[in-house]
């Protein structure tokens, strides 16, 4: 009885383990995505990794925007050409769980161009919704 309940738990606990790196590897690949997207000069691909809803947060150094659409626009606006918005690069120092579905990422990111260069850090927090990851909250600097 012993030796069937401790399998059940090594079971389970390695399930738990399974999903949970599974979700790092897809969060993982949407922000590589993400990357491409925005390297492409491509904001709108960009923004479909963040959750389109009125209840988006955004905060960098200009104070907090709310809501998928003015953040987008506040890039369009913020990186008006390719020249603007460059190559992107992050460096994901930390994934970690908050719940069953979310998660929070903390990183940098890196931006090649020749009007000069931009880095900053990030975190993020992310969403599974109908399936799919979603940055719900956003903080760069």
């Amino acid at each position: 009885m012993k030796k069937a309940l401790l399998l059940l738990v090594i079971i389970i606990c390695s399930c738990a383990s399974s999903n949970e790196e599974q979700d790092k590897k897809e969060i993982r690949a949407l922000m590589k995505h993400q990357a491409s997207d925005w390297s492409r000069h491509d904001l709108d691909c960009f923004m479909l990794g963040y959750w389109k809803s009125d209840s988006l947060k955004f905060q960098g150094k200009n104070g907090i925007t709310y809501g998928w659409q003015k953040t987008l626009e506040n890039y369009k606006k913020s990186y008006p050409y390719q020249e603007d918005s460059g190559t992107l690069k992050f460096k994901i120092r930390s994934i970690s769980k908050i719940e069953a579905k979310s998660y929070y990422v903390m990183g940098e990111y890196h931006l090649t161009r020749e009007i000069g260069n931009a880095n900053g850090i990030f975190m993020i927090i992310l969403k599974k919704i109908k399936g799919e990851w979603k940055i719900i909250a956003d903080t760069s600097w």
